[in-house]
């Protein structure tokens, strides 16, 4: 009995123990970063120390439920939900983590919404694209929006028909036609030729995305059960160039489907391999001009895709003109955010574009204005940098996206303030009958980092030409005389807020100057850039007229150069006809071997010692033959590929600035007759030093202000990585 009794109590000791939990090891965001959560959910991943389940905690109150066993050995993962708006703690096993949840519509980090802001819901086409609808079907969102432009999510279908080489509407997923084709993936995996397209709106823009998926064949779709036929890769399509870039949702998404370079989210050939395909009308230039906003709708757009579909294992982001920098600009502010970026028709950023656009239209001003007769037309052009009159023309009138007064004359093909004809005339800003209305500049659009005057309310502005000397090259080389040199540089002048030609020179706000490289507003290239490929394919590449020309290109990969003391994770493939399909298949074969490089190298030790062989320098002399060759800045036929594209400069670059054209304001240094090749006269000297009398520009220096991108900056609501609260600033 006393037997019994002892082994009962015994018994009854061991269950009284409770069991042992399992240590908890890390606990991190898949959806987003922390403190960068949006909609009230994140998807989060438990890690432990073996597989027994750990309570976790919300605020307090159990989720323990929303977690099951994910793909990694000993980890957890669960959407959680209800979160509040601001700070909400996360625990479990003694560790905990704090998300920080932001409203749908945003901000997160852009600053205060911009206004005013045009909604589109109602009219947007969800087949359309930048340059013409990508389907023929004219179906358009239809969504009546509230007042953040946020309306409900509308799901479509599309197929392709066998021979066809476009997607075609579906009315009904579950009944598919006869001619349906198919496809194999990447992956292996077999399946009709059916696309889901979500259309829905984001932090204020309308987000769509496309991806392979059966709902016959396929479980219902969520993060746990993505599309069978998703090969886990996520392409981002960027959008076009700047002009009319503001104050409204935006009518088409980014996809700008060429021959040359294909990018869309109606891609076939990156539909049929089993890509998902993101875009957000923010992140097109053409709708929303300001890299800060881009960012965040970016980054919100990417943390929808993954609550709803799943989690990419590699992330690219491709983009042509106001896609390349689209691209560039996202990648280097938010270093990891994308594996690899292909861009084409190149600009590092739209500021490169404005700026060289100001320094020539300046010299329009005075060659025809100012000082007509005194220069040969061969004289005009050398100082401008430009192959001929055309391309320093075309150059100068993208001034035009810094000048806010409507009807301006200037030279032809000037069109000041360009406008989306979504936004009514009565809130456009004149000078005279609407002072207080939105002002249609990359400035303005972008003024939660640049600041604004107090005075006026007028975005600050970085453009500066104190100390430039104009013509420099020119005069060096004996194209324009002495007297022509200083009669340019005394009369050239700059230009007030209103983009208005003023006699003296302006300078560039030195705080607004700081914060434009501090939020990637110019490139870096030193940021996220520095560690992931970067394939640029020309694309639209005419030195002649358009001002897509090839000197932007190598600016880029000069600022990379710079940056991080060499570009060797950056191949340029130079052509009128760059065979996309190939460039393609190195680019993606490259972000997948960095992928998988398991090693202990850098980030960026893996992106230049995993490029394939095929990724090398060299142009495309026709679409069959590759010329390999580092590819050089320069209009001598001194390589073949120099022979076949001869590159130019720009304004900047002839008065002795840098290829990279990264230092908006010049540090200054005393005249010194012995800087120049010619020689001055005495008067001569004298009046060189009264027009310069502050100095000149030193380039051998950094810029004034010009200091190197904050990784994931702030602009406001959100405290991490602050730069500059505009709502309180303002």
């Amino acid at each position: 009995m006393k037997i019994t009794s002892a082994i009962l109590a015994a018994a009854l000791a061991v269950t009284a123990i409770p069991a042992a939990q399992a240590a908890v090891l890390d606990i991190k965001t898949l959806s987003s970063r922390p403190e960068r959560v949006s909609g009230g959910d994140v998807l989060v991943q438990i890690s432990q120390s073996d597989d027994a389940p750990a309570a976790v905690t919300l605020n307090g109150a159990d989720v323990s439920k929303a977690f099951l066993p994910g793909p990694a050995p000993h980890t957890r993962e669960g959407l959680v939900s209800g979160l509040k708006l601001g700070a909400n703690i996360l625990e479990a096993g003694g560790k905990s983590l704090t998300l920080t949840d932001y409203p749908l519509a945003g901000p997160i980090v852009s600053g205060p919404h911009e206004t005013p802001f045009i909604c589109v819901t109602q009219k947007f086409p969800i087949f359309g694209g930048v340059t013409k609808p990508s389907l023929a079907d004219k179906t358009v969102y239809g969504a009546t929006p509230d007042k953040d432009c946020m309306a409900p999510a509308r799901i479509s279908y599309l197929y392709l028909a066998k021979g066809a080489s476009d997607l075609r509407p579906l009315a009904d997923p579950l009944k598919p036609p006869g001619d349906i084709a198919g496809t194999t993936t990447t992956s292996g995996v077999k399946m009709n030729f059916i696309v889901r397209l979500e259309t829905s709106t984001i932090d204020r823009g309308i987000y769509q995305s496309t991806v392979l998926y059966d709902p016959k064949a396929d479980a219902a779709l969520s993060w746990r059960s993505p599309p069978k036929g998703w090969n886990r890769r996520l392409v981002t399509i960027e959008g076009a160039g700047c002009p009319g870039g503001w104050y409204f949702q935006g009518l088409a998404g980014g996809s700008l489907a060429q021959p040359t370079f294909d990018a869309s989210i109606f891609s076939v050939a990156r539909l049929g391999e089993g890509d998902a395909l993101v875009n957000n009308t923010l992140q097109n230039p053409s709708q929303s001009c300001n890299s800060v906003l881009s960012g965040e709708a970016a980054t919100m757009s990417r943390e929808h895709f993954i609550k709803t579909i799943g989690v990419p294992e590699v992330a690219v982001s491709i983009g042509c003109s106001g896609g390349s920098y689209g691209s560039s600009q996202l990648a280097d502010a938010m270093p990891g955010f994308f594996d690899g970026v292909m861009i084409s028709c190149t600009f590092p950023d739209p500021v490169a574009i404005a700026f060289s656009g100001l320094d020539g239209h300046l010299l329009t001003h005075y060659f025809y204005k100012t000082a007509p007769g005194r220069f040969t037309e061969a004289q005009k052009v050398a100082v401008s940098g430009y192959q001929g009159t055309k391309a320093w023309m075309d150059a100068a009138n993208q001034a035009q996206r810094t000048d806010p007064v409507p009807g301006r004359v200037d030279i032809k093909g000037y069109n000041s303030a360009v406008w989306s004809d979504e936004v009514p005339a009565a809130l456009r800003y004149d000078p005279k009958t609407n002072p207080k209305g939105a002002r249609p500049t990359i400035f303005d659009v972008s003024r939660n980092i640049y600041g604004m005057d107090p005075k006026t309310g007028f975005a600050l502005r970085t453009f500066d030409n104190v100390g430039v000397q104009y013509g420099l090259a020119a005069l060096n080389d004996g194209t324009i005389t002495p007297a022509q040199f200083l009669d340019l540089n005394e009369g050239i002048g700059g230009y007030d807020n209103d983009a208005n030609y003023i006699p003296d020179r302006v300078a560039g706000d030195a705080a607004a100057l700081k914060r434009a490289y501090q939020a990637g507003l110019v490139l870096s290239g030193g940021g996220g850039l520095a560690s992931i490929p970067v394939v640029d394919v020309s694309g639209i590449m005419r030195d002649e007229a358009g001002y897509h020309y090839q000197w932007y290109h190598f600016a880029m990969r000069d600022r990379m150069a710079e940056a991080n003391g060499g570009s060797q994770n950056h191949v340029m493939w130079r052509g009128k006809e760059v065979p996309f399909d190939k460039a393609w298949s190195g680019f993606i074969s490259w972000v997948e071997a960095v992928h998988k490089d398991g090693s202990g190298k850098s980030r960026r030790a893996k992106a230049i010692a995993d490029k394939p062989a095929q990724m090398a320098d060299g142009c495309w002399t026709s679409p069959t033959q590759f010329v390999k060759e580092k590819q050089v800045f320069g209009h001598e036929p001194n390589t073949p590929c120099n022979k076949a594209f001869p590159s130019w400069a720009n304004p900047r670059y002839i008065a002795g600035g840098p290829l990279a054209a990264n230092v908006l304001k010049c540090q200054l240094r005393p005249v010194d007759a012995k800087g120049y090749k010619v020689s001055f006269s005495p008067e001569q000297l004298a009046r060189l030093k009264k027009i310069f009398s502050g100095g000149v520009c030193d380039f051998s220096k950094k810029g004034v202000g010009q200091v190197a991108v904050v990784p994931w900056a702030s602009f406001g609501p959100s405290p991490v990585n602050l730069v500059y609260d505009a709502a309180r600033s303002g």
